[in-house]
């Protein structure tokens, strides 16, 4: 089971954030990683965790001021790359553009969508792996996996009718030990979250109940 923490730009310690996810990651069979903000990546990598970047651009090196390159973000330690978050919308010809500029660079990938609908799309474009986040959950507590069960097992099916070897995960509300079972139930490979460690007053107490079930 793959645990993704995105830090978003919440106002938390990233080091120690990565720090508790190291540790907790050397105790559990489950596979933790983190994604800071980008101006964290180099810190957070320096750690030892596994360090996703939050988003890449569909670019390549030239007059692109303002945007993060997939060559910079793989330097400074980032393995993998989130596309396409609810919170970074991107055009289905962008979310393109920037998996094959994470490929570029030997970037891992998860495109995110809202729906079963926009997983199969998503899919089709040849990502790692995708990942069902109804926008409306997030932040809420509530998990996907337990207000609408449907949704994820339909974004299983729609990733499977296109490409079997695109990965599906859930997130949303994830914040529990009991929500990581539920996703892997309902066939998810994995989970992305951010408020339940990043807010969490010991991050590594909060992803400790998380894994503790799997």
């Amino acid at each position: 089971m793959f645990i993704l923490v995105n830090l978003k730009t919440y106002p938390c310690d990233p080091v120690a954030v990565a720090e508790a996810v190291r540790d907790v990651d050397e105790k559990t069979d489950a596979r933790l990683a983190v994604a800071p903000q980008d101006a964290h990546v180099e810190r957070v990598a320096a750690t030892g965790v596994e360090t996703w970047a939050q988003h890449v651009d569909p670019i390549d090196h030239g007059s692109n001021t303002g945007h993060a390159l997939a060559e910079s973000l793989a330097e400074a330690g980032a393995e993998g790359t989130l596309i396409n978050h609810s919170e970074k919308r991107l055009k289905l010809a962008d979310i393109d553009g920037s998996i094959r500029a994470a490929e570029r660079a030997g970037l891992e990938t998860i495109v995110c969508a809202n729906n079963p609908a926009q997983i199969g799309a998503s899919a089709a474009l040849g990502p790692d792996a995708v990942a069902v986040e109804p926008p409306e959950l997030i932040g809420t507590g509530t998990p996907v996996s337990q207000a609408d069960p449907d949704v994820v097992e339909d974004a299983v099916d729609a990733a499977d009718g296109v490409d079997d070897d695109v990965s599906v995960l859930c997130g949303a509300g994830i914040s529990t030990g009991e929500d990581v079972v539920s996703a892997a139930d309902l066939g998810a490979e994995g989970v992305l979250l951010a408020s339940g460690v990043a807010k969490a007053d010991d991050p590594a107490a909060a992803l400790a109940d998380l894994v503790d079930p799997l």
